[in-house]
């Protein structure tokens, strides 16, 4: 979408430090962190909400990605977490899951 500020991340017209990224996702800092982490799990290909997520490989994608990011960075307690839909509070619509550590976990 052209308009989508996450689908202009991941192709790159900002200039945005992806801290893991390859042909199918890209990760990098929220830019209001909730936590002293505060990833973002971003799919490259534009889907709406996880209420649009047909694409079961790219489901496992999306959890692998969290798990390898983790891993590299030493991150072993951490929450995930998928807001779907405005009342969920959802604020850009293209799927994308939240990795928040280092601090207190009661959001």
């Amino acid at each position: 979408m052209s308009d989508c500020i996450f689908c202009k991340i991941v192709n790159g017209e900002f200039n945005t430090e992806f801290i893991y990224e390859d042909d199918t996702v890209a990760v990098f800092k929220d830019i209001n962190p909730k936590m002293p982490v505060h990833l973002l799990v971003v799919p490259k290909k534009h889907i709406e909400s996880l209420n649009f997520l047909e694409d079961e490989k790219l489901s496992g994608t999306l959890l692998q990605t969290v798990r390898k990011v983790c891993k590299k960075l030493g991150i072993t307690d951490y929450k995930t977490l998928i807001n779907t839909g405005k009342g969920a509070g959802q604020e850009v619509f293209h799927i994308h899951l939240h990795i928040l550590a280092g601090g207190n976990f009661n959001l």
